[in-house]
């Protein structure tokens, strides 16, 4: 049996609208989460790491209270905002740099909304996913399992004081990606307990 190594990637998106298409994404983050062999897990070893984009939008549609949550200037990054082909291209080479022989799994919180907006672009702009379309851990759902929640009661909101990130949530898609890292670690750490 060949060994295989999770390289985990806590991400994070801000959007203009709720759904990749008729909408556009206008930023994400990507960094490293930490690595299991099925023995050991291993934190990174600093939070400094990170990948990060500003996008340019892709449609005309949007909703002012997406807008209104991210901050982002949708306007700025239709002149100035990365390519959204570029830019899906460096965040699969920079995720592929940082894997040395392991396996990309994609962390997010909640998995259902990163994950279909960066399997979407990656999809459509570089053809695949270097998640794949299933490698992937939404700590929502681990939360409610590890600490018998409801899925309605695993949000932000609801966090258990023994996994709260010391780094904020700002809605900036850089600090979003690390505090899920941190309550990744914390979670993945605490298995079994």
């Amino acid at each position: 049996m060949t060994a295989v190594e999770d390289v985990y990637f806590s991400a994070d998106v801000e959007t203009d609208g709720p759904i990749p298409g008729p909408y556009s994404m206008l930023s994400f983050a990507l960094v490293p989460a930490g690595r299991f062999d099925g023995q050991r897990f291993e934190r990174p070893t600093s939070t400094a790491d990170s990948f990060y984009a500003c996008l340019r939008p892709i449609s005309d549609h949007f909703e002012p209270e997406a807008l209104a949550v991210n901050g982002l200037d949708r306007a700025a990054l239709l002149e100035t905002g990365t390519d959204p082909a570029q830019a899906m291209r460096d965040a699969s080479q920079w995720i592929a740099e940082r894997c040395r022989g392991g396996v990309p799994i994609l962390v997010a919180y909640p998995l259902s909304f990163d994950g279909s907006w960066l399997y979407w672009y990656f999809v459509r702009f570089l053809g695949e996913s270097p998640f794949g379309h299933s490698r992937c851990f939404d700590v929502k759902t681990a939360i409610a399992v590890q600490h018998g929640l409801p899925i309605a009661a695993a949000g932000r909101k609801h966090l258990p004081a023994e996994l709260q990130p010391n780094h904020p949530h700002t809605h900036h898609a850089v600090d979003d990606a690390i505090a899920q890292a941190e309550i990744f670690a914390k979670l993945f750490e605490g298995r079994g307990a």
